[in-house]
């Protein structure tokens, strides 16, 4: 069995190993709106939920001053809001596409061809073809080494009702992407396994 201490690696290494072995990480394609009204949308495959009664996800983002932020860490900060969307096969290409870096006054949907939708109870708008959308206002965001943490309350969802299965959502039909280590995506293929516990 091969092992290591992370202090005697570099940076790099250490996070390959990270990335390759946390695995598959699922990809929120977050929108957001800055103060000066233009809409930003980037995938963030560490992402997650916290919390469950009152939903709450977050994502991080590398740390640094405000003015190094990425605009997505940024305008959620500063207006309190960002829109958690669910990435799907069909829409890989258009998500690995807003990935680009752009100045901030440029939009990562036009670049994209990527179509809005209007939420309810943000400003942000949302992917219009995801399956799913999640309205979020910011909760909190909490430095953890190189790492800026942002957890959001989600307010609204939106859901595809062809999704639905007796008012329910049916993993079957929802083929989410997820990000492996190095250059590699998968995509959901859910496996039928009855828990004895």
């Amino acid at each position: 069995m091969h092992e290591f201490d992370p202090d005697e690696r570099s940076s790099d290494e250490v996070a390959r190993f990270v990335k390759t072995v946390v695995t598959p990480r699922p990809i929120a394609w977050i929108s957001t709106r800055s103060e000066d009204g233009v809409d930003n949308l980037a995938p963030f495959s560490s992402y997650n939920y916290v919390s469950l009664r009152e939903p709450t996800v977050l994502f991080n983002t590398p740390n640094g001053d405000r003015s190094e932020l990425k605009d997505t860490a940024r305008n959620a900060l500063e207006t309190g809001e960002f829109v958690v969307n669910v990435v799907t096969e069909s829409e890989i290409e258009r998500m690995d596409h807003t990935s680009a870096s752009l100045p901030p006054e440029e939009s990562e949907f036009d670049l994209a061809g990527v179509e809005r939708a209007d939420c309810r109870t943000v400003s942000a708008p949302r992917v219009a073809d995801a399956p799913v959308s999640m309205e979020c206002t910011l909760h909190d965001s909490l430095e953890v080494h190189d790492k800026l943490m942002i957890l959001g309350d989600v307010q609204r969802v939106h859901v595809d009702e062809a999704l639905l299965s007796d008012g329910k959502i049916d993993s079957r039909n929802l083929d989410t992407v997820g990000r492996l280590g190095g250059p590699y995506y998968t995509v959901s293929d859910p496996v039928e396994f009855e828990r004895q516990f």
